[in-house]
C-alpha cells in the first residue's frame, strides 16, 4: 500500500476519509460509521470537549468499555491537540487514583459502572485537585456532565475553532500515556507520539498484508496497548473497519466474527483457547478470518491458524516500542510464523547482548534483547526510570531474553525480569506483594509466575504468617480483590514456614526454587 502523507492522528483521520469516505470505518452495538460520518462525529464531539474546556496539551483520561464513544473520544482528544491516558476498566480504586493522580489528568471521561465495579462512587472517595472535569456515558450525577450533552455543547463552536486546534498538532506531540506494570509497584506512564504510532503501525499492518477491505475483530480491551496502539492503527491505516465487541465473550465473539464477516485477529494465547473450546465453534463459519496479530506458544500459534487465521502473524514488542519491533510477515511458511516472531520492523534496530557488558553477541546465542528506533520519548514524570531504561546510545533495555537466528529472525526465549505474564497482560509480582504484606497477619511475600495451559502463566503467592495469627488461603485471594484487578489476584496461594523457604548462602529467598516447586506441585498429574 502506498505511504501515507499524514503524521498525526487528527491528519490520518481526514486522509481516510478523503480516501475511503463511504466504507465502513467503525462497527460497534448499534452504531455502523462510514470514514465520513466518523470523522463529522469526532470533529463534533470535539467542539463539544473544547466547550468544555479541554485544550492543547491537558492530559484526558479515558476509563470505558469497547465502544464507539471510546474511539470518539479517542481522534476527539487527539484533534484538540490533548493527550489521551487510557485507563484500565480492570481498575480498582487505588489503581485509577494512582493514575489519574500520577497522570495530571484534568478531565475523566468515562461510564458509570462495569463488570460490578462503581467507578462514580470511586471518585467521590479520592481526593483529586487537578481533576476539573468528569463526563460520564449514560449517567446523571452530581459534579459530572453527560457526555449526551458534548454534542449539543459542540453546536456553538465554529469549524475555524477546530482546525486552527489541527494546525497546532505535531508530529512529536504526544498521543497517549498508557499505564503498564513494570518491575516496581506502581505502573509506568508510557508516552507515545503522534508520528511513531502512524509510522510503526503502518508498517506492521504491511507485515499483515492488510487492504481496506479487512475487518478486525477487537475483542481485546482498547485500554491496552495491543489494542489502542496496535490493533485499531494497524488497520486504521489501511483503511480497513473496526469491528467492537464491548467486553469479551466467547460465544459471543465467534457469532460477531461470523456475522461481520472478519478477516484480522488480534488476541493472546487464553483468548484463543476459549474460542477453541466453546461449543458453537463447530457450528460458526469463521472463514472470513485470515491475518492479525498473536503471542504465544507454537502450539498457541497453531490454534488460532486452526481457528481460520491461517495468515496470522507472530509478533515481538511491548507498549514502549509502539507495539511490535518485530512481526512475521502472513505469507511466510507456517513453521516460521510458529518458531519466531519474525524480522526488525522499518525504522527498528535489535541488538542481543550479554546481561552483564551489554556487549553484542553473535547469532545464535540468547541474551537480553535491546532496541532502538520507534521508541518511547520517556516515561512519563520519571527520569529515574527513563536513566535505567536507554542506554547513551539510545538501545532500550527490554529485560527479555531471545537470540537471532541465521535468517535474522528473532526468537523469543522468555523474560529476565520476574514479571508474569498471565492471559496477555504484564503483572509486576512486587505490587501483588506489596498489598498482601499490607494484611495484618503477614510477615512475608513472594509472587512468582506458574505455567497455565489456558493464560500462559498465572500468579502464586508463597505466604509466611506472623507470630500468633491466623488466616486462610481463600481469604488472603478476597483481600487481593479488594485492592487488586482481578487478573493480578493469585490463583494459587501456600502458606509456609520460613525455615522451609530455600535461601542462598546469605539468606536471601530464592524465588526461581519457590517457582520450581510451586510449577511442579501444580503440574497436571497423567
Amino acid at each position: 500500500m502506498e505511504m501515507l502523507r499524514s503524521r498525526t492522528l487528527p491528519d490520518l483521520l481526514d486522509e481516510m476519509a478523503a480516501r475511503y469516505p463511504d466504507r465502513e470505518a467503525v462497527v460497534g452495538g448499534n452504531h455502523r460509521l462510514t470514514y465520513a460520518e466518523y470523522r463529522t462525529r469526532i470533529r463534533r464531539l470535539a467542539k463539544g470537549l473544547h466547550r468544555l474546556g479541554v485544550r492543547r496539551g491537558d492530559k484526558v483520561a479515558l476509563l470505558m468499555d469497547n465502544r464507539t464513544e471510546w474511539l470518539l473520544t479517542d481522534f476527539a482528544v487527539q484533534l484538540l491537540g490533548a493527550t489521551l491516558v487510557a485507563v484500565s476498566t480492570w481498575s480498582r480504586q487505588r489503581e485509577l487514583e494512582y493514575v489519574l493522580r500520577h497522570s495530571d489528568a484534568s478531565t475523566l471521561i468515562t461510564m458509570d459502572r462495569f463488570r460490578g465495579q462503581d467507578y462514580l462512587a470511586m471518585l467521590e472517595e479520592i481526593r483529586l485537585p487537578g481533576l476539573q472535569r468528569v463526563v460520564a456515558v449514560g449517567a446523571r450525577a452530581k459534579g459530572t456532565t453527560p457526555f449526551e450533552e458534548l454534542w449539543d455543547l459542540g453546536a456553538t463552536a465554529t469549524d475555524a475553532e477546530i482546525e486552527a486546534c489541527q494546525r497546532a498538532v505535531t508530529p512529536r506531540d504526544v498521543a497517549y500515556i498508557l499505564y503498564t506494570s513494570g518491575t516496581t509497584s506502581t505502573p509506568k506512564g508510557v508516552q507515545l507520539q503522534h508520528r511513531g504510532l502512524i509510522e510503526n503501525m503502518f508498517s506492521i499492518g504491511e507485515r499483515q498484508h492488510l487492504t481496506p477491505d479487512d475487518r478486525m475483530w477487537m475483542g481485546i480491551s482498547l485500554f491496552w496497548g495491543f489494542g489502542c496502539e496496535n490493533a485499531l492503527l494497524a488497520v486504521m491505516t489501511h483503511g480497513g473497519a473496526i469491528v467492537l465487541q464491548r467486553e469479551f465473550d466467547a460465544g459471543e465473539a465467534l457469532a460477531l466474527i461470523e456475522r461481520e464477516r472478519c478477516t484480522v485477529y488480534y488476541g493472546t494465547p487464553n483468548i484463543a483457547l476459549a474460542l477453541w473450546e466453546h461449543p458453537d465453534r463447530a457450528r460458526r463459519d469463521l472463514s472470513s478470518l485470515r491475518t492479525g496479530a498473536a503471542i504465544g506458544s507454537p502450539q498457541a500459534m497453531q490454534m488460532v491458524m486452526d481457528l481460520g487465521a491461517r495468515e496470522i502473524c507472530n509478533v515481538y514488542g511491548l507498549t514502549e516500542c509502539y507495539g511490535n519491533c518485530t512481526v512475521t510477515d502472513a505469507h511466510d511458511p507456517v513453521e516460521v510464523r510458529r518458531h519466531t516472531v519474525g524480522r526488525p520492523l522499518p525504522g527498528m534496530e535489535l541488538r542481543i547482548a550479554g546481561p552483564a557488558t551489554r556487549r553484542p553477541l553473535p547469532r545464535g546465542e540468547v541474551g537480553e534483547i535491546l532496541i532502538r528506533g520507534y521508541m518511547t520519548p520517556g516515561y512519563y514524570k520519571d527520569a529515574e526510570k527513563n536513566a535505567a531504561a536507554f542506554d547513551a546510545d539510545g538501545w532500550f533495555a527490554s529485560g527479555d531474553l531471545g537470540l537471532i537466528d541465521e535468517d535474522g529472525r528473532l526468537r523469543f526465549r522468555g523474560r529476565s525480569k520476574e514479571m508474569v505474564k498471565t492471559g496477555g497482560i504484564n503483572v509486576a509480582p512486587v505490587e501483588v506483594e506489596e498489598i498482601l504484606l499490607s494484611h495484618p497477619a503477614v510477615e512475608q511475600v513472594y509472587v512468582v509466575g506458574v505455567p497455565d495451559p489456558r493464560k500462559e502463566e498465572v500468579l502464586a503467592a508463597v505466604v509466611v504468617l506472623r507470630e500468633g495469627h491466623d488466616t486462610s488461603a481463600d481469604e488472603l485471594r478476597a483481600f487481593c480483590c479488594t485492592s487488586l484487578a482481578a487478573f493480578k489476584v493469585p490463583q494459587h496461594v501456600r502458606l509456609a514456614k520460613r525455615a522451609d523457604l530455600p535461601v542462598t548462602a546469605t539468606g536471601k529467598v530464592q524465588k526461581v526454587k519457590l517457582q520450581e516447586t510451586l510449577a511442579a506441585e501444580l503440574a497436571p498429574r497423567p
